[in-house]
């Protein structure tokens, strides 16, 4: 299914866009050495509640994870890029934490995620997340009426080859709207020209990811959180877009 929201719907896309963005923000500030995963699971909870939100994550249960996902927030560390399970783990210095979340407000889903160290952050951290982060933008840059879904996994894939990174493309970006993945999909590597018509009132949640030295992923025996196959860093990076009659407006960005 793809949603083509009417101007009238944006603001309500707005809302649900800041929502994200906010928690994000207050997480990241939060995060530091000897933090659980389980208290960042905690802390999500009460800032969608107190947002008037709902979360996407909690009874999840997609035909890729194992029953309903059972948390408030993604956190992936280290080797770990996507679907990152909360568990029992206190964050050290150096570790390379991404945290995805998707909120329904007012009837709409918005989803982001970032990347960053804890602590003090390594040289290939530092590359990993440079890359997806540019990449993102260049996703963004592409889309706008006119363009296609190809266009936009084109600029992508260019930014993250060209930082020497190996592509997978088994998950990638999605539509949103009234629910959280939707047709159609954005492929993280693409050809220019093809697929589907971008149109005004279209959302699309854009996620560029990259392992430091493989495109090969591996399942944790929790059934949902996906690690480099050889152990290897990771980093994602995604933003929550409304194409408009002008280009792509950012719904998620983070001030």
């Amino acid at each position: 299914m793809i949603e083509i929201l009417a101007a009238t719907e944006l603001p309500r896309a707005r809302q649900a866009g800041a929502v994200v963005a906010g928690i994000l923000q207050t997480l990241q500030s939060r995060c530091t050495v000897g933090t659980n995963l389980l208290e960042i699971d905690r802390w999500t909870r009460e800032l969608i509640t107190d947002a008037g939100g709902e979360s996407c994550y909690v009874d999840y249960a997609p035909s890729f994870g194992r029953g309903p996902f059972g948390h408030y927030i993604c956190t992936s560390v280290n080797d770990a890029v996507l679907h990152g399970r909360p568990h029992d783990y206190a964050l050290v210095d150096g570790d390379l934490l991404t945290l995805d979340l998707a909120v329904s407000t007012g009837g709409l889903v918005a989803d982001s995620a970032v990347s960053f160290g804890v602590g003090s952050a390594s040289e290939q951290s530092t590359d990993l997340i440079d890359a997806t982060d540019r990449a993102l933008r260049a996703g963004i840059a592409a889309a706008g009426p006119g363009a296609r879904i190809g266009d936009l996994s084109a600029a992508i894939g260019a930014v993250l080859h060209e930082a020497g990174y190996q592509v997978n493309t088994e998950f990638g970006g999605h539509g949103v709207g009234s629910t959280m993945h939707q047709d159609p999909h954005v492929s993280n590597s693409g050809r220019p020209g093809r697929g589907y018509l971008l149109r005004p009132g279209l959302l699309l949640a854009l996620e560029p990811w990259v392992m430091a030295d493989t495109a090969e992923l591996v399942v944790d025996p929790d059934g949902w959180t996906l690690r480099s196959a050889t152990g290897c860093r990771t980093a994602h990076s995604e933003h929550t877009i409304a194409i408009t009659a002008y280009g792509a407006e950012v719904l998620t960005e983070r001030t």
